[in-house]
């Protein structure tokens, strides 16, 4: 019987070369991630975010059902940071996020001539400018951030490669510290899946989505790839630890999230 390298190699063996030969096959993206006028622009821009929110508190919104359950009016005055296809909530909001991030290339290049409408500013994986139309001014340009898939570790400098940990959430708590948030509050992380399968494999949905706030989050048509929660959980870890050990914090106040990692707190009571 044939048998796979998984079932061969110890598992921090294989790690180790699954990031040995991502970095291999990263090697000919480098020059473009630092010196791609797009990215030049980027960085430019994320030198001005260092530390601008310093001593602040921001809410991180997931996209799970869970968000049914959350008064989501008492974050009109907040500093918050929407992901994906939060922007179909903000019609029935009235307001929208601070800031907006998608790593995603599913989502982006299904989503791309709506996210280019949102106002407010926008963090981007690099990897999904290709579905940019390369006329866009500075002006119109999402923020880039150079993110990969492997070689796990939490970034303090976002001009530099970002390890995406599986889920934009990770991406996004690394944002809000190199911003200076001194707490931040996940909310909408529910961390439970009704679809099971393969980590990253990609499906297309069949009906109603019923892992997200909303049936038409990814209804009917829309590609996406399931879940990596094991994964997830490693870049949440490295987070909390990060946080913790520059004297600051990350709360869970998802109403019956299923994420342990970081400690719960009561959603109301953070607004006495």
């Amino acid at each position: 019987m044939k048998q796979t390298l998984s079932a061969i190699l110890p598992s921090p063996i294989l790690q180790t070369a699954k990031n040995t030969y991502d970095a291999i096959r990263r090697l000919p993206q480098v020059p473009d991630a630092y010196l791609h006028p797009w990215r030049r622009e980027s960085i430019r821009r994320l030198q001005a975010f260092k530390d601008v929110h310093k001593g602040e508190r921001a809410f991180i919104i997931g996209n799970g059902p869970s968000l049914k359950q959350t008064d989501l009016s008492k974050l009109r005055n907040e500093f918050t940071f929407g992901m994906n296809r939060i922007y179909l909530l903000f019609p029935e909001l009235g307001f929208t996020t601070t800031y907006f991030v998608s790593i995603n290339d599913l989502v982006i290049e299904q989503c791309a001539h709506e996210i280019l409408k949102l106002p407010m500013p926008k963090f981007l994986a690099w990897h999904s400018h290709r579905y940019f139309p390369s006329t866009l001014q500075p002006a119109n340009l999402p923020t880039f951030l150079y993110t990969t898939y492997t070689g796990p570790k939490f970034a303090y400098d976002l001009t530099r490669r970002i390890w995406e940990g599986a889920t934009v959430t990770n991406v996004a708590l690394q944002l809000a510290f190199y911003m200076g948030f001194e707490k931040v509050i996940l909310i909408g992380v529910d961390h439970n899946f009704t679809d099971k399968g393969q980590a990253n494999k990609t499906v297309v949905s069949t009906g109603d989505d019923p892992n997200h706030f909303s049936g038409s989050y990814f209804g009917k048509g829309f590609r996406w790839q399931l879940p990596d929660l094991d994964t997830s959980e490693i870049g949440y870890k490295k987070a909390r630890n990060a946080y913790q050990k520059a004297g600051r914090e990350v709360l869970d106040a998802t109403v019956g999230g299923k994420l342990t990692i970081f400690p719960k707190v009561e959603y109301n009571s953070l607004f006495k």
